[in-house]
């Protein structure tokens, strides 16, 4: 199954990606603590259009996830950003056919400051985070084999992580 992506996994990693890889959707974890997280512990809250409360709940990302058989999960350090590579392989494999590919990033949206909170001027640029949508990043990162740790210190070394959902 990886050689029929193998293109797309390279081309992951010429548009700065550390590492990709073919995952099942089914190693993608939600949980509703994830949200908490958001409402109570993040100053994006309710800031943009791809934070909550405007994005799916956990459970309905599950029900996304259950109508897909294949996912990349895509690796980026501090120097890359996985939303903007997750938005162009997104278009890159639905132009190959892949008509059901959708791309989830990490963080906030920066797409356009202040959010007009209405209707995104921006959606061929602006996807939601992993953790936006219920996602819990940690597990299922380690559940595919990549590094993850909390940065204790402001200076700590940083990974962040997209998803693009193939099919």
């Amino acid at each position: 199954m990886v050689k029929v992506y193998s293109k797309f996994l390279l081309l992951a990693k010429k548009l700065g990606a550390q590492n990709a890889k073919i995952i099942r959707p089914g190693t993608v974890k939600t949980a509703a603590w994830v949200g908490f997280k958001c409402r109570f512990g993040c100053g994006g809250y309710n800031s943009n259009l791809c934070c909550p409360p405007h994005t799916p709940t956990y459970d309905e990302t599950q029900a996304v996830l259950s109508s897909y058989k294949t996912a990349m999960l895509i690796h980026c350090g501090p120097d890359s950003h996985p939303t903007e590579i997750v938005v162009k392989l997104e278009r890159e494999m639905f132009l190959a056919g892949y008509y059901k590919a959708f791309g989830l990033g990490a963080g906030p949206c920066f797409a356009c400051r202040p959010c007009n909170l209405k209707k995104c001027i921006n959606p061929e640029t602006s996807r939601p985070s992993l953790e936006s949508c219920g996602i819990d990043v940690y597990e299922t990162v380690r559940t595919n084999g990549f590094p993850i740790k909390v940065a204790e210190q402001e200076n700590s070394e940083v990974n962040y992580y997209g998803l693009l959902l193939i099919e």
